[in-house]
């Protein structure tokens, strides 16, 4: 199941067209990014140039996923019950809703096909992705976990 892009241009041009970072941000970033690795978005947020928000909407503008903020959202504790703690927390995803054979995860790297497979597999499940931010997610992982674990 490949990903298209519904927007051909790089995460790097897309948050410069948006006015997020310039340039000379952009050839930094790749600077660490070769220096150090790790996914752009990531590398940008951690020196400061764009905020996990930033790169959520602009993954959402690139690959049409739907963007959905986590902090107010109260997410039944049967959904939780699907996906294991350790899974949730080694892809940084967070089940959301299950309608039918259809479960929604929140994810932030939601470019991660073998996370994808791996939930689908655990929950024999579809997934649909939404594009959350790491600390979100994080916070509703150590919210809906906490207890199960």
């Amino acid at each position: 199941m490949p990903i298209r892009r519904i927007i051909n241009k790089q995460l790097g041009e897309l948050l410069i067209e948006r006015g997020i970072i310039n340039q000379q941000q952009l050839e930094k970033a790749l600077t660490v990014q070769k220096e150090k690795g790790g996914l752009i978005g990531e590398v940008l947020v951690k020196i400061g140039f764009a905020t996990e928000e930033d790169i959520a909407q602009a993954l959402t503008a690139q690959f049409g996923f739907p963007y959905l903020p986590l902090s107010n959202y109260d997410i039944d504790p049967q959904i939780i019950g699907i996906i294991p703690g350790r899974v949730a927390r080694q892809y940084i995803l967070m089940p959301i809703d299950k309608i039918g054979n259809n479960l929604t995860v929140a994810m932030s790297n939601p470019l991660n096909i073998h996370a994808i497979e791996d939930v689908e597999l655990l929950s024999a499940c579809s997934v649909q992705v939404f594009v959350s931010t790491t600390s979100d997610i994080k916070r509703a992982i150590e919210k809906c976990y906490k207890d199960k674990e």
